[in-house]
């Protein structure tokens, strides 16, 4: 019975396939996050390497606290490197097409610099390596929102990295 009732409802509202980032599809498409994930490597790197003993040769228990400490910022900075690399990965996959490609035919490559930044940023403490991952991810943004027709601004931001993020111009 239920599935009479199913089949009729498909005769009256016959399914059509479409397709988005997360195959529901839901049809939302945005670099943001891997924009914020960008600043958040570059915080984490900056945290790590601020970290300072209070003596040349500090007792047992600062070792284990500042162990701890550098951890957990090396957990988030790596997890944030993924992050981008996930969110990329999604826009490159399921948002870019080949006239995209066409229209922007540095895309691919920026691509790639993005993930192998994001791969440093995991693997090492590197300040330039965490900043040039979100020029590269800026870099994609505008791409993308062009893409849509849409201008952009880079904004600063009130993020502790105090850098830009890239944004839809607001239009009036």
């Amino acid at each position: 019975m239920i599935s009479t009732f199913l089949r009729l409802i498909d005769r009256i509202f016959p399914p059509k396939s479409i397709y988005a980032h997360c195959d529901i599809p839901c049809g939302i498409y945005d670099p943001h996050l891997a924009q914020v994930a960008a600043h958040t490597v570059i915080r984490m790197t900056n945290m790590i390497k601020s970290l300072e003993a209070s003596s040349e040769n500090p007792d047992f228990e600062e070792r284990k606290k500042t162990i701890s400490q550098i951890s957990r910022l090396t957990a988030v900075k790596e997890e944030h490197a993924e992050l981008v690399k996930h969110e990329i990965r999604i826009l490159w996959g399921d948002y870019f097409k080949p006239v995209f490609v066409k229209e922007y035919p540095n895309l691919h490559e920026l691509v790639s610099e993005t993930m192998r930044l994001a791969s440093t940023s995991k693997q090492e403490l590197d300040e330039q390596a965490a900043n040039n991952l979100l020029e590269s991810v800026q870099k994609i943004a505008e791409v993308f929102w062009k893409t849509k027709g849409v201008d952009t601004v880079k904004v600063k931001t009130t993020y502790p990295s105090e850098k830009e993020i890239v944004v839809p111009k607001q239009t009036e």
